[in-house]
């Protein structure tokens, strides 16, 4: 609960910062160290970026989603299924309201490699992708008993999303500030429900390596 509300402080400062102007300079150099300005990438690089971007898209994350709440149910995790469908959910929604209440446009330093609509902080994808793949590491640490186990899955669930966050950056819809504020937000997002929407609260400390 306590490291939720941390993420989602860093979330509202970020969001001060960007407001105010003084996280600019970090943006336009975080884009320029990933991107030349004039639009000059390798082919295979943009194609690998584009295919690592997508997993964190609507339909793949969606798709993860709703595979993981099938295979909960099947296991007679039925209570985890239901969790983790209201925390994707409840994330998604809570991640629109937020960017359309910030309403900050897209960078234009760089060329966009990527199709990209809608406000830009916080990242959606960063956001999303780090609810999905966090919730579905929680939901399934806790019928694991395995420790060794259950670090290896959040782990591979943090690479994976943070991964995805970088992505956003690196194809240019994106600034730095808000991949950092959607990755913060999206894991701050679990972390509080994982208290707050599980009875008995599931023995969740159990889960965390």
């Amino acid at each position: 609960m306590r490291l939720g509300i941390v993420c989602w402080a860093g979330l509202v400062l970020i969001a001060w910062l960007t407001a105010s102007g003084h996280i600019a300079r970090f943006d336009e150099q975080g884009l320029l160290y990933w991107r030349d300005a004039n639009g000059n990438v390798a082919p295979a690089m943009h194609e690998w970026v584009r295919d690592l971007t997508s997993l964190g898209g609507v339909f793949l994350r969606n798709l993860f989603a709703l595979c993981a709440v099938v295979a909960l149910l099947v296991l007679s995790r039925g209570r985890e299924a239901i969790w983790l469908a209201i925390t994707v959910i409840g994330g998604w929604l809570t991640n629109s309201a937020i960017k359309y209440l910030v309403d900050r446009p897209r960078p234009s330093l760089v060329s966009h490699l990527t199709e990209a609509s809608g406000p830009s902080f916080p990242s959606g994808h960063s956001f999303n992708a780090a609810v999905v793949a966090l919730a579905i590491a929680f939901a399934f640490n806790a019928s694991i008993t395995s420790r060794p186990l259950r670090a290896t899955l959040l782990t591979l669930a943090i690479v994976l999303s943070m991964a995805v966050a970088w992505s956003r950056v690196w194809l240019g819809v994106h600034y730095p500030s808000d991949v950092i504020a959607g990755w913060l937000g999206g894991a701050g997002w679990v972390l509080i429900a994982s208290i707050l929407l599980q009875p008995n609260r599931l023995n969740l400390r159990r889960r965390l390596p």
